[in-house]
């Protein structure tokens, strides 16, 4: 989101608008949802991703990364997850897993 433009105090105009002052607004806790990385989260998806494995989409969208079909990949992502935003994410993800699988 970009900065707030102040006010000219015209009515009419690129920054139009009475003249106010910006007040400090306390973070809410909607700001830092997801980001919950405690060492105990972490061991415990972990242990779950261990257990379940990866669902189909996954593991199709890893096939395709191997294969270096990685924009293919991203369209994939983007049908079953909604946005790029969180295809871009899974696929960081997959990739790092597929990294760790060859290292090992």
């Amino acid at each position: 989101m970009a900065a707030p433009v102040a006010k000219s105090g015209i009515a009419n105009g690129a920054n139009a608008g009475r003249v106010t002052a910006l007040r400090e607004l306390k973070p809410r806790a909607a700001n830092s949802k997801g980001n919950n990385h405690s060492k105990h989260n972490v061991f415990v998806r972990d242990l779950i991703r261990e257990v379940v494995g990866f669902a189909p989409y996954e593991r199709r969208i890893m096939e395709l990364l191997k294969n270096s079909r990685d924009k293919r990949a991203r369209k994939l992502g983007k049908k079953r997850l909604g946005t790029l935003r969180r295809s871009k994410k899974k696929i960081d993800e997959l990739s790092n897993v597929l990294a760790a699988a060859r290292r090992q």
